[in-house]
């Protein structure tokens, strides 16, 4: 009865509802049955963005935000960041593009500059790859952004993509950006910092966006699976959320004793 109180019990069992959803759609998933995704239009955006810094001779600035991998909210944006950069560098590469990737985090630096090396590797061009355009900035949040500011001065990019966990200085870098007419497609997770992409880039993405990119961009079964099995989960959220909203008004509060609230 205690583990009931405590909403242990029952959290446990919708977890296992959506571990079973996403392990029965990537089944589906293997089997052909790939599930659709709906168009993201900041994400389709990203071929604009390259065709664009190519048709201006301009290179592309790449980043996957400053955050490191081991924060439990933030890091996960940096993987997406991080999967986009792998897009982004793919498609440069066959248009004779220049990406430049701007770093903030020591530990994610080697990781960047794998995945860009890699791309040229699969591309049988690995002798182009420049190491010097994985860019260490600073360790310092504002020292990054101001390197990050000036680079984009003194290189003027075609096309600024910007996919991560960022925080203040993220209207310094997107403001920047649009001052020196660059195509731009920002997306955070960080809901403080939505607004200020909305409003200084030519698409947003928007908070769990940013999570699909890798699987929209590759078109990849088991990942586009995984992400329709999540929706299963957000589906009982709000299923649950609406529920308990008036079953509470009506003086029942039985999914609130469940949840241990």
């Amino acid at each position: 009865m205690a583990i009931l109180q405590s909403g242990r019990l029952f959290g446990l069992a919708c977890l296992l509802v959506i571990m079973a959803a996403v392990a029965y759609y990537i089944k589906s998933a293997e089997k052909g049955k790939v599930p659709r995704v709906r168009r993201v239009a900041g994400i389709d955006a990203i071929d604009e963005a390259i065709g664009r810094a190519v048709e201006m001779g301009k290179p592309i600035f790449c980043s996957h935000g400053i955050a490191n991998l081991r924060g439990a909210t933030s890091g996960p944006q940096t993987l997406a960041g991080l999967s986009v950069l792998s897009y982004v560098t793919k498609k440069a590469i066959e248009s004779n593009a220049r990406v430049i990737v701007p770093v903030r985090q020591p530990e994610v630096w080697p990781i960047a500059a794998d995945i860009v090396e890699t791309e040229y590797k699969l591309a049988g061009r690995a002798d182009e790859f420049d190491s010097d355009d994985i860019r260490f900035l600073s360790s310092n949040q504002f020292g990054f952004s101001s390197n990050y500011m000036g680079l984009m001065m003194r290189e003027k990019p075609g096309a600024n993509i910007m996919i991560g966990a960022y925080w203040a200085e993220s209207l310094q870098l997107a403001e920047t950006g649009n001052r020196v007419g660059a195509f731009q497609i920002a997306g955070t997770a960080q809901t403080s910092q939505i607004p200020f992409f909305l409003v200084t880039s030519d698409y947003c993405l928007i908070g769990e966006e940013i999570y699909s990119a890798g699987a929209y961009l590759t078109k990849d079964g088991p990942l586009m699976a995984s992400l329709a099995g999540q929706d299963v989960g957000r589906i009982i959220a709000v299923v649950l959320g609406g529920l308990g909203t008036l079953a509470y008004t009506a003086g029942i509060t039985i999914l609130l004793d469940l949840f241990g609230m």
